[in-house]
């Protein structure tokens, strides 16, 4: 698999996830400013690959920072943390991140204030901790999404028939993924007979990135419109659901991409059990429940054009919210790499997570 994301010398290297399947092409990012575009501008997606982003996009703003007093580095910094985390406001992964790089890096330059080091020289200090942190970030998020597939792929039976949504896999993680992180252990495991793959309206990401990913890995993957889901239910033929998340809050209530509360209400409906996947750095203990998430809202011009080919009539708008809100009720189980967070999801998340 190709990695999505690559840091080399001092710039960031991002494979250009806006035109798989069709092309390869890579992003230099050469400053803060840059990979923050990239991460708007989705060259870069899915949770946890925009945390590691805005890890990266962080440390590079140390280096470029050029005041000349350390009250003004702590400014500049801040300021920086603040634009990059404004990138993608659902995503919490993208400000824990960017919280924790910039504390490493305001840390190092607080003892060096203390030390009587020169501006200059403790900038250098810092940006080489910060890039180590970035570098930290990315590496731990490959190791849980393995102990997340291990988790997750205990709850599959063999034989079974999985749908996922989006694309939570090794193109919007660290590698090897969330969602298909338990597919990909469960399909080592045997366990998986199919995978069903919702196309996911209006990016595409289910159809053009997860498709193309189990492909890549020898997968049996069936690709299907968004719409099609409930009748594949109704038909018996799914037997679980697996999804990835963007935010989770403190009561179990998840933010994920438009489309996953629906599934949710059909698995229910349906009696099939509705698993999300994701690490613990999505978890927002801070907020009680969905009504704090915000719902990040797209250009128009994604629902209403296709590859800059227009399909909506002139005049006619558009709503494009880019996630939509699930409450725990729905969910059978979340699967984290510290363990599965299973009914009552309230309860029992506070245990798992802070356990």
């Amino acid at each position: 698999m190709i990695p999505a994301i690559k840091w080399e010398g001092d710039r960031l290297v991002l494979l250009d996830q806006r035109y798989l399947p069709e092309r390869i092409e890579f992003v230099h990012c050469r400053n803060y400013r840059e990979i923050s575009a990239a991460i708007k501008d989705m060259v870069v997606r899915g949770a946890p690959a925009i945390g590691i982003a805005g890890g990266y996009a962080m440390a590079s703003s140390v280096r470029e920072c050029g005041e000349t007093s350390f009250e003004g580095c702590y400014r500049y910094l801040r300021e920086a943390a603040n634009h990059i985390s404004a990138a993608r406001p659902t995503a919490v992964n993208l400000m824990w991140a960017v919280d924790r790089v910039l504390r490493k890096a305001l840390s190092v330059l607080e003892s060096a204030e203390r030390a009587g080091t020169r501006e200059d020289a403790a900038l250098k200090e810092a940006y080489a901790a910060a890039v180590e942190e970035a570098r930290t970030i990315e590496a731990e998020d490959l190791e849980l999404n393995k102990k997340i597939g291990e988790h997750g792929a205990r709850l599959i039976r063999p034989g079974s028939r999985v749908l996922t949504h989006c694309n939570a896999g090794a193109l919007a993680t660290g590698g090897y993924g969330t969602a298909l992180g338990v597919i990909r252990k469960a399909w080592e495991e045997k366990k998986i007979s199919m995978v069903f793959a919702d196309e996911t309206r209006p990016y595409l990401q289910g159809a053009r990135l997860t498709a193309w990913e189990l492909s890549q890995d020898g997968i049996d993957v069936t690709v299907i419109v968004d719409s099609a889901a409930g009748y594949l239910m109704s038909k018996g033929l799914v037997d679980c659901v697996i999804v990835g998340a963007d935010r989770i809050a403190a009561n179990g209530d998840v933010a994920n991409k438009i489309g996953t509360y629906t599934l949710a209400c059909l698995a229910h409906m349906h009696n099939i059990p509705f698993y999300v996947a994701a690490p613990s750095s999505t978890f927002d203990l801070s907020i009680p429940d969905m009504s704090a998430i915000p719902v990040e809202e797209r250009s128009p011009e994604e629902v209403t054009s296709f590859f800059g080919t227009r399909t909506v009539p002139e005049g006619v708008r558009a709503l494009n919210p880019s996630f939509d809100l699930t409450p725990h009720g729905l969910i059978s189980a979340i699967i984290t790499e510290k363990g599965v967070i299973e009914p009552p999801i309230p309860e029992n998340l506070p245990r798992i997570i802070k356990g």
